[in-house]
């Protein structure tokens, strides 16, 4: 194997990776086609190894490729977070914050927490990745962390926000043409919005409401945005958070007393980053702002 391999080849690499040709990876990278070919094959030259076969869709990985997919990640996360590090340099509260949470929360609550946060540094710059998916703090990820499930690695500073509440609500419209169910057997007789794939959260919410199952759903999404538009739509009944309901009147909670479930949040980063002013200061502010939408313990 080849000493000193060019980072940019892994670069190229990781960018054919994702999406699926030369012409793909040229166009996200902003470089030329043949700059990109030519990473790979010297890429391929230095580790002994075919990474990629060629095919009617487009390059196939390897298997050689696909085990090397996860360092070149680490690699591109790890740049990506020298660069957040390098740019905060100097005095007062400057520079890049990546910030990943999920969708619901990123698009319903935090975006008045980072105005605010804005307006008093606005030498901040502030990324926020909305996923569902645990980003890895560990490998740079992101820089801060809103999760909905407690942190288990040592490196990680946490701070434990308390339980969101969830319930079911729909849309006052929905309740005028089809009533308000008084148990939880009359829910049978409703349109429910609920999930279509599995999760752990929705097993464990089965194992507690059994009656709440993806048979039971005339209407299914993955989505937690779908879910909260189409309560709001009048489409059905749902599961929703009950701070988002609260602020528009015409979302009824229903079947209060029958089904309630919350959701433990947690902020995290890691621990290198306690001493980041612009990590710092976004951390307290999503502490705080999220410690006022999730209201008393």
């Amino acid at each position: 194997m080849a000493p000193d391999i060019n980072w940019e080849f892994y670069r190229s690499f990781l960018a054919v990776l994702n999406e699926g040709s030369l012409s793909g990876a040229a166009r996200a990278l902003d470089i030329a086609q043949p700059t990109v070919g030519r990473h790979i094959a010297a890429l391929e030259k230095s580790l002994s190894l075919a990474l990629f076969t060629r095919s009617q869709t487009g390059l196939l990985p390897t298997e050689a490729a696909q085990s090397l997919r996860g360092f070149a990640e680490s690699m591109q996360s790890t740049a990506a977070s020298l660069e957040r590090a390098a740019a905060s340099q100097g005095s007062g509260v400057r520079g890049t914050v990546r910030v990943t949470a999920s969708d619901i929360i990123g698009v319903e609550v935090l975006p008045p927490v980072i105005s605010a946060l804005r307006d008093q540094y606005p030498g901040l710059t502030v990324e926020l990745v909305l996923t569902n998916r645990v980003q890895d703090l560990l490998r740079r990820e992101a820089d801060i962390a809103v999760r909905m499930v407690r942190p288990r690695q040592e490196l990680l500073v946490a701070r434990r926000i308390g339980r969101i509440k969830l319930g079911l609500h729909a849309h006052e419209r929905y309740l005028d043409r089809h009533g308000t169910p008084g148990s939880i057997a009359d829910l049978a007789t409703h349109s429910l919005i609920g999930f279509d794939q599995m999760t752990a959260f929705v097993r464990n919410a089965g194992k507690a409401f059994p009656g709440w199952r993806r048979e039971s759903f005339a209407l299914r999404t993955d989505s937690d945005l779908a879910h909260l538009a189409l309560i709001r739509s009048g489409a059905g009944i749902g599961v929703c958070q009950v701070a988002i309901a609260r602020r528009d009147d015409a979302i009824v909670r229903v079947l209060p007393k029958h089904f309630s479930l919350s959701l433990e949040t947690w902020i995290t980063m890691h621990q290198d980053l306690r001493n980041s002013p612009r990590c710092r200061v976004t951390f307290d502010a999503l502490v705080e702002g999220l410690q006022r939408h999730a209201g008393p313990a």
